[in-house]
C-alpha cells in the first residue's frame, strides 16, 4: 500500500495535524539550514582572513632551498606552516605542524596559480587535528602551506547544530499540539453536525443543525446550507407523501369500479351482446383511469427548469381551432377575442396549449356553453388569458381550494374528470412567475404570485391567467 493510500485512511484530524507538522518541519529545516550556512560562512571567513595574513607574512621569508630566512617572524604568525616540494616532502615547518605533510599529493595537484583552501579532519565524528589549510604555489617545486586549527569553529557549529535540532524538535512538538487543538476545535461543529444528521437519518426529520447565529464562517455557512437542503427535502417528501395519498385515494375508485364490473360479468353466463356492453363500460372506465394517470405524470414532470418563451396569441388560436376541427359542434359555442400582434410570454407553446386545454376542458365538464376565450392587450407588462363560461360556477369555499390536486365539489364527482386540471394550470403559471385567478359571483381567489392588477369580472365563472415578462410586438 502506498504512502498516500495509508494517509488517506487516517482520520481527517490526524491528516490535518500531519500536514501542519510536515509543513512546519520543512520550514524549520529551511530556516535552520540558512542559519547554519550563514554562521558557517562567517566562521570560515574569519579563519580565511587569518590564513591570508599569515601567508602574506610567510611568503617573503621562504628561501629557494625551502627554508625560512627569519624563523622568529614565521613563528610570530601563530599558524602552523609547512614548506613542501613538488612530491609533498616537508622542507621546513613551524608552529603546531610536524614533519608529516598535512595534505596529500592529490590536494597538491589541485593547487594552480591561485591559492587553494582545504579542510582536513572530520567534523563528525570529532577529529583530533582539524585544520583549515591555505596552500599557495611559490614555484614549480615549492608550496607554502599555512593552517589554523578549526576546534573552536567546529565546536561552535556542533553546538549550533545541537541547539537548532533541540529547538526544532521542541517547536515541532508544540506546533503538533497546537495544530491538534485547532483541528479538534475546527472539526467539533462538523462532528456535531454529523451526530445531528445521524439523528435525522434515523427518522427525526423535523430536526435541524444547530448553527450559531453570531458567526459567519465556512462551517456555519455549511450548516445553513444543510438546513436549507433539509427543509427542501422535507417539503419535497411532504408533497410526495400528499401526492401519493391523494393519488391512491383517487385511483381506488376507478379500480374498485373496474373490479366490480368484472366480478359481475363473471357471475353468470352472458350473451355476446351483454359481453360487448360490459366491455364498452370497461373501456370507458379504463379511458378515465388512463387520463388520470396521464395527468399525474404531467404533474410529476413539471420542474420549472430551463428558460422558455412562446406566443400566447398564436398558441391560443391554434388550440381553439384544433377543438373546433375535432368537434364541429364547438364552432358556435366558443368565441375568441385575440389582439392583432404577438405576445411573448415565459412559457413554451406546448405549455400554453396545456393551460388553455385544461381550462377549456374544465369549463366544458363543469360549466355551460357559450365559452369565451380572450387574450387582452398587455397591461402594466402583464399578458392576460381569460376563459369564461355560463355554468353554475364554483361555491366560494371551493374557489380557494380549486387548484389543490383532486379538489372537486361533491356534485362534480359523478362527472368525468379527476380534479387535476386546475392543479396543472396553477403549477405551470406559478413556475412562470404568473398568477391564476378564479372568479364567480363577485368572489375572487388568486393562486401564485401577486399581480398588481385588480379583478374586473362579473358574476360569470371566469378563469384568468396573468403572465409576466411580456415582449409585445405589433405586426
Amino acid at each position: 500500500m502506498s504512502v498516500r493510500a495509508r494517509l488517506s485512511r487516517l482520520p481527517l484530524r490526524a491528516r490535518l495535524v500531519a500536514g501542519f507538522s510536515a509543513a512546519t518541519f520543512v520550514v524549520l529545516v529551511a530556516a535552520g539550514g540558512f542559519v547554519y550556512w550563514r554562521v558557517d560562512y562567517a566562521l570560515d571567513r574569519s579563519l580565511d582572513t587569518e590564513l591570508t595574513q599569515a601567508s602574506t607574512t610567510l611568503e617573503p621569508l621562504v628561501r629557494p632551498d625551502g627554508q625560512v630566512s627569519n624563523r622568529a617572524a614565521a613563528e610570530a604568525t601563530g599558524a602552523a606552516w609547512q614548506i613542501l616540494d613538488a612530491n609533498g616532502t616537508v622542507l621546513d615547518h613551524g608552529g603546531p605542524a610536524g614533519t608529516n605533510s598535512l595534505v596529500g599529493q592529490e590536494q597538491l595537484d589541485q593547487v594552480g596559480t591561485t591559492p587553494h583552501t582545504f579542510d582536513v579532519g572530520a567534523f563528525l565524528p570529532v577529529s583530533h587535528e582539524p585544520y583549515r589549510l591555505h596552500v599557495a604555489k611559490l614555484s614549480a617545486s615549492q608550496y607554502l602551506l599555512v593552517g589554523v586549527r578549526r576546534d573552536h569553529r567546529d565546536e561552535a557549529l556542533r553546538e549550533l547544530l545541537l541547539q537548532l535540532t533541540l529547538a526544532g524538535l521542541g517547536l515541532l512538538v508544540v506546533t503538533a499540539f497546537v495544530g491538534d487543538r485547532l483541528a479538534k476545535a475546527a472539526l467539533r461543529p462538523v462532528e456535531r453536525y454529523r451526530r445531528r444528521a445521524a439523528e435525522i437519518a434515523s427518522g427525526a426529520a423535523d430536526l435541524r443543525l444547530d448553527v450559531p447565529p453570531d458567526r459567519d464562517d465556512e462551517i456555519t455557512r455549511l450548516g445553513h446550507t444543510f438546513n436549507d437542503m433539509l427543509a427542501t427535502l422535507e417539503g419535497a417528501l411532504e408533497r410526495e407523501r400528499q401526492f401519493v395519498n391523494e393519488a391512491s385515494h383517487e385511483l381506488r375508485t376507478p379500480i374498485t369500479l373496474l373490479t366490480s364490473r368484472i366480478q359481475l360479468a363473471l357471475r353468470k353466463p352472458r350473451t355476446l351482446e351483454e359481453h360487448e356492453r360490459t366491455l364498452t363500460e370497461l373501456k370507458v372506465d379504463l379511458d378515465r383511469l388512463a387520463a388520470l394517470a396521464e395527468q399525474l405524470l404531467q404533474l410529476s414532470s413539471l420542474d420549472g427548469k430551463g428558460q422558455r418563451s412562446g406566443d400566447l396569441v398564436n398558441a391560443t388560436g391554434r388550440v381553439v381551432n384544433q377543438r373546433r376541427l375535432a368537434d364541429p359542434g364547438d364552432v358556435g359555442r366558443i368565441t375568441v377575442k385575440l389582439p392583432t400582434g404577438d405576445l411573448e410570454v415565459p412559457l413554451a407553446d406546448f405549455e400554453i396549449d396545456r393551460i388553455l386545454t385544461n381550462l377549456l376542458d374544465n369549463a366544458a365538464t363543469h360549466g355551460t356553453a357559450p365559452y369565451e376565450v380572450t387574450v387582452d392587450e398587455p397591461e402594466q407588462g402583464w399578458a392576460r388569458l381569460t376563459v369564461t363560461d355560463a355554468g353554475p360556477g364554483m361555491p366560494p369555499a371551493l374557489l380557494a381550494n380549486a387548484t389543490q390536486r383532486f379538489a372537486r365539489a361533491d356534485e362534480a364527482r359523478t362527472r368525468p374528470g379527476s380534479g387535476l386540471g386546475l392543479a396543472l394550470v396553477a403549477t405551470l403559471v406559478t413556475q412562470a412567475g404568473g398568477e391564476l385567478r378564479l372568479c364567480h359571483a363577485n368572489h375572487h381567489t388568486t393562486h401564485g404570485h401577486g399581480v398588481p392588477i385588480p379583478c374586473t369580472h362579473g358574476p360569470a365563472m371566469t378563469a384568468t391567467v396573468l403572465l409576466p415578462g411580456v415582449d409585445a410586438t405589433r405586426a
